[in-house]
């Protein structure tokens, strides 16, 4: 039961992510959400934020920002990168994951998801049938309501770490 919210690989950080590595597997498109996974919650785009998009055009991806916020939020992070965005998703709902592949002009088998909630972010790509990273959040301060989903994501990577360990051992 818990498996729909178990992620496809669990990382670090969106920044110790293996992205030659994707672009050999086929990835070509990348949806990223932004709060936390990208920069700390509210944050303008940084230099490493930029330096990474940068890189990803210049290695051929396309990518895509999808998030919950607001128009202006995302708008104002998407300044300097430039790459196409979609803003009050409404994740973990699946239209807006399949619209960010059009955008794209990218499929399931292609694009590749990543987030740093399960229940929004890994769920809806699962969802959809998106291949996902999650990523441990950037920064611990956070909305209430996020905090208490965070509770419960624990809850759930703890099965989905043993889950993960079973497999090693079989």
């Amino acid at each position: 039961m818990l498996e729909k919210f178990f992620p496809d690989e669990y990382l670090d950080s969106t920044y110790s992510i293996d992205f030659e590595r994707l672009y050999r597997e086929g990835i070509r498109g990348i949806i990223f959400d932004i709060d936390n996974t990208l920069v700390p919650h509210g944050a303008p785009a940084d230099e490493r934020a930029e330096g990474l998009f940068q890189r990803l055009k210049e290695m051929g991806f396309s990518c895509c920002l999808l998030s919950n916020n607001q128009f202006e939020r995302v708008s104002s992070f998407n300044k300097n990168i430039q790459v196409h965005f979609i803003e009050d998703a409404h994740k973990p709902g699946r239209k807006n994951y399949l619209k960010a592949m059009e955008l794209m002009g990218t499929n399931l088998e292609n694009t590749i998801f990543i987030g740093d909630q399960l229940f929004t972010d890994v769920y809806g790509a699962k969802r959809t049938g998106i291949r996902n990273i999650l990523v441990k959040p950037i920064h611990p301060k956070e909305e209430i309501q996020i905090v208490l989903k965070r509770k419960l994501e624990k809850i759930v990577l703890y099965f989905y770490g043993k889950q993960k360990r079973k497999g090693k051992n079989s």
